[in-house]
């Protein structure tokens, strides 16, 4: 993914919106939980699917916002509580929107977090978000 990140500006990452920070982000997030669960071994892809399903719900997403908040720097609280705010023009279809808001702003984070080329602090943070969640997977 560097490659990528080597042609982008990172110059204007400061002025881009939170709901732009997780739009990157909730590809991002979807990516490493694709990761996690083929990590559980090869199955077949609808169950893969459910699996990942269960992890990038809002729900699941706004739990993880609650585990994780303590370990964050000023600059990523900052983030992860702007995305949180953001007024979005979309409703959630299948969660409250305290959840919704929530997951939001988990996912500006790691927007944000791989457009500064600091994937392996959002995989940590992701890490800490599921742990003990997935025993026995």
């Amino acid at each position: 993914m560097s490659i990528i990140l080597d042609a982008f500006d990172k110059s204007h990452i400061n002025d881009y919106s939170p709901l732009v920070l997780a739009y990157i982000g909730d590809a991002v997030f979807e990516l490493i939980v694709r990761t996690l669960v083929l990590s559980f071994g090869n199955a077949p892809v609808n169950k893969l699917h459910r699996k990942s399903s269960q992890i990038v719900k809002a729900k699941s997403q706004a739990e993880m916002y609650f585990k994780i908040e303590n370990m964050l720097s000023d600059e990523e609280m900052s983030i992860l509580k702007k995305g949180r705010n953001a007024k979005s023009f979309t409703s959630p279809k299948n969660a409250d929107i305290s959840d919704y808001r929530h997951a939001t702003g988990v996912e500006a984070l790691f927007g944000y977090l791989y457009l500064h080329d600091r994937l392996d602090r959002a995989i940590e943070l992701f890490k800490a978000g599921i742990a003990d969640e997935n025993k026995g997977e």
